[in-house]
């Protein structure tokens, strides 16, 4: 879709939303005409298979897991409601509460050897967000509907993640620069 940035809607004055289906008079698919002119207002959460359910949690790669627990916990009042050490991923994590610990998680991702994506991201990156994460029913049928639509997933067949939820990952390079994780709870 493109976007007139300007009041002259000159070529050069365009922008490209990447995001926003062209929704215009002349557009097609499923957004197109039917009074739904606007997809921030769509009402359904299961858009061709994909059944988000909520944000999961938001992962943020550190470099020391006990400093960032404390520094979380003294300056913005977090309390940390899990932790585990996941060998596969090669992470030691923590998931912290906010608020009444009723809503999205924050997880904090340590690396436990130089060669997990964490310690990766961490050496290309420094620290800070890694993922955003959400809740589906059935990570398997969210994949499947995901790469119908032609999206990359990081693996062939979901993985154990927290507390044994299976997961998995879209491409950031299919998701607009963000690494999503796609978690079923255990």
């Amino acid at each position: 879709m493109t976007d007139v940035s300007s009041s002259n809607g000159s070529p050069e004055n365009l922008t490209v939303n990447h995001f926003q289906p062209d929704i215009g008079p002349e557009a097609s698919g499923p957004l197109a005409g039917a009074g739904n002119e606007d997809p921030r207002h769509v009402e359904n959460s299961s858009f061709s298979g994909v059944e988000l359910l909520r944000i999961d949690h938001v992962g943020i790669a550190v470099p020391d897991l006990e400093e960032a627990i404390r520094f979380y916990a003294e300056n913005l009042g977090l309390r940390c409601v899990h932790q585990e050490t996941n060998d596969e991923q090669g992470v030691r994590e923590a998931m912290l509460a906010v608020g009444d610990g009723t809503g999205p998680k924050l997880q904090l991702l340590a690396p436990l050897r130089p060669d997990s994506a964490i310690a990766k991201f961490l050496g290309r990156s420094g620290p800070g967000l890694q993922q955003l994460a959400y809740t589906v029913a059935d990570v398997e049928k969210a994949s499947d509907a995901l790469r119908a639509k032609g999206l990359r997933l990081l693996y062939d067949t979901p993985r154990r993640g927290t507390a044994g939820s299976r997961i998995n990952f879209v491409h950031p390079k299919d998701a607009g620069g963000v690494l999503v994780e796609l978690v079923e709870p255990a």
